[in-house]
């Protein structure tokens, strides 16, 4: 695997259990946060496009990737958060971009609006920060206490899915889809994709619901950072409403719509995306926002 994932690993102890990371390049800080059931693999492309301008910092949050994998964990927003702050404190990373996929958003935006004086610039894939409960009924079924730990931890069909149904636009190759399985080959360390699908808080009642309304709560004083949102339009979890809430807190960001590319917009829009993203990095007057209508229309 190292011919696409050509990095050199590195581990922080958090708490106990060692957090591994990507720390490529010199120069502005990159943290790329990654979600369920990916991990540091999902940025391979844009961290070798990236790290000859930038330091790229990208974490396998614990529980995934080349992270460790305990059994008995906190595998808690709020405690993925708290990670993700002490890596970046411990790292000493300052005036930071977070870039964000999936789950990646909560976790990011949820530093961002704790030390939002330590973030320069937001951009974000396909994902949330707020509370929007709609979610597709196969993830519905996978929550569910006897079928679910059965059918993502015995039969893997979570991330063995995934490679294919987040992918509209492109196959994946043999070789790629390999990579997003490598660190989940067994019941053991499939245990933070299970705990990710049912920490996703659907009611009031779930324990990561507060803090979710906290990450929420704390948008408004981000609303001046500049914000690159990247959507792919095809993605049967994070629909066009998460969009339209997007731009309905942030008015002022920058908005890209890939209308037929799915929950890896990374993956089916990489020729784009780099694009886009490297106007947004230099500041570059070219990626001027499209309204809503025009961005929307093909939808």
């Amino acid at each position: 695997m190292k011919d696409i994932y050509p990095f050199s690993s590195r581990f922080l102890n958090l708490g106990g259990v060692r957090c591994h990371y990507l720390d490529e390049g010199h120069g502005e800080v990159l943290v790329m946060v990654h979600g369920n059931p990916t991990w540091s693999f999902h940025f391979r492309r844009l961290v070798q496009s990236l790290r000859d301008r930038y330091r790229v910092v990208v974490p396998d949050h614990i529980g995934c990737g080349l992270s460790d994998k305990p059994q008995e964990y906190d595998y808690t927003l709020r405690r993925h958060i708290n990670n993700l702050e002490q890596l970046i404190r411990e790292l000493g990373l300052k005036r930071i971009t977070l870039i964000m996929h999936d789950w990646g958003g909560p976790i990011g935006m949820g530093y961002a609006v704790r030390h939002p004086e330590n973030v320069h610039r937001l951009v974000v894939f396909n994902t949330a920060a707020f509370w929007l409960p709609e979610l597709p009924l196969g993830l519905h079924i996978l929550r569910q206490p006897v079928i679910g730990p059965f059918l993502v931890r015995r039969l893997n069909v979570f991330a063995r899915g995934a490679p294919y149904v987040a992918c509209r636009r492109k196959r994946l190759t043999g070789k790629e889809r390999a990579g997003y399985l490598a660190p989940y080959n067994n019941f053991a360390n499939r245990v933070a994709v299970w705990r990710f699908i049912r920490d996703i808080p659907l009611g009031r009642a779930h324990p990561s619901f507060a803090t979710l309304r906290d990450v929420e709560e704390g948008l408004p004083q981000l609303r001046d950072h500049p914000l690159l949102i990247i959507w792919g339009g095809r993605d049967p979890v994070f629909t066009y409403r998460f969009l339209d809430e997007w731009e309905r807190r942030f008015p002022a960001a920058f908005v890209r719509v890939i209308e037929d590319a799915g929950h890896f917009v990374v993956e089916d829009g990489f020729d784009e995306i780099l694009l886009w993203l490297n106007e947004f990095l230099r500041g570059d007057t070219a990626i001027r926002r499209i309204p809503s209508g025009a961005a929307h229309q093909n939808r």
